[in-house]
């Protein structure tokens, strides 16, 4: 399988599609993204990365970064992270609140945005906010190798400023008794962590460590065990409620954000990174998941093929 000519004809078959979605105005910094952009990378085991496109330019990775916060809770908490938020699709859309109300304030997965509020709200334990989110960085700096990955203050400061529907959201489960911080401490790690800026390249070496069982060279991210649970909720609830259509069609565990990165893990095989900022009706990148859909017809990398 030669991965260098089928990540290239990928990017250059996005390149032509003229239905590019929309990107998400709701956020101002992120109306402002130049939609015709495209990116892929995928790292391999041996250490080599295929990447084409707009790759090496950086993008907030929005909600992709719940995948790491969630890998540190999981990490400090243990099984009684599942008292405060659950592990079942949600069905609805990602700030959805009428779920949220109707079972009392505990959210239905940690990977929608009511969710990761909740798994913020546990890495605030301890910590003030500005510790918190030095400790996302740092995670994902260390799984990466890459010391220069940051947040995006211009996009966190975008956030804050806009972020209301998030803030209802935190506000109902601290009425619930399901939120043990401030509000705004809490909002102010959330809204940092989704402006996390990588770039396709990075953002593949940021996930090897779920391709490889939680272990990066020798460094022991997170135990096996984990990996399965996180990439379990990556394939069921990765994409909000557009998560069964990418498992039908990619079969392949990823997680989206609405800055239109995409990064999927194949277990033992790669960890892959696609962006394009237009998003489709589910919030996800259109784009980033028909290359998804290429990419896994042309490797066969469905964790459902025999």
């Amino acid at each position: 399988m030669d991965l260098s000519a089928i990540v290239s004809e990928i990017a250059e078959a996005m390149q032509s599609e003229t239905d590019r979605g929309a990107v998400a105005t709701y956020i101002p910094e992120l109306g402002a993204v130049d939609p015709d952009q495209f990116g892929l990378a995928i790292w391999q085991p041996d250490g080599e990365v295929f990447a084409a496109g707009d790759a090496d330019t950086p993008f907030s990775i929005q909600s992709i970064s719940k995948v790491f916060t969630l890998t540190l809770a999981m990490r400090e908490m243990g099984e009684s992270l599942w008292h405060r938020v659950g592990i079942e699709p949600s069905g609805n859309p990602f700030n959805s609140i009428v779920q949220l109300e109707a079972e009392h304030g505990k959210p239905r997965n940690p990977l929608i945005n009511a969710g990761a509020i909740i798994v913020a709200d546990c890495l605030a334990a301890g910590r003030s906010a500005g510790e918190a989110q030095a400790a996302v960085t740092g995670f994902v700096q260390r799984a990466a190798g890459d010391a220069s990955i940051a947040i995006n203050p211009a996009v966190a400061r975008s956030e804050l400023l806009t972020g209301q529907r998030n803030r209802a959201l935190a506000h109902f489960m601290s009425a619930e008794g399901n939120l043990r911080n401030p509000v705004e401490k809490v909002l102010e790690i959330y809204f940092a962590q989704c402006a996390l800026s990588l770039t396709c390249r990075q953002l593949a070496l940021a996930g090897r460590y779920l391709a490889m069982e939680g272990q990066v060279n020798d460094d022991v991210l997170t135990p096996p065990h984990r990996v399965r649970q996180i990439l379990a909720l990556m394939l069921t609830c990765g994409h909000y409620d557009g998560s069964g259509a990418f498992a039908y069609r990619v079969g392949i565990p990823g997680k989206s954000g609405v800055g239109g990165g995409i990064l999927a893990i194949v277990p033992g095989r790669a960890s892959i990174a696609v962006w394009s900022p237009g998003l489709g009706p589910n919030g996800n990148s259109l784009l980033g998941t028909r290359a998804m859909e290429l990419l896994a017809a042309r490797t066969g990398w469905s964790v459902f093929a025999p």
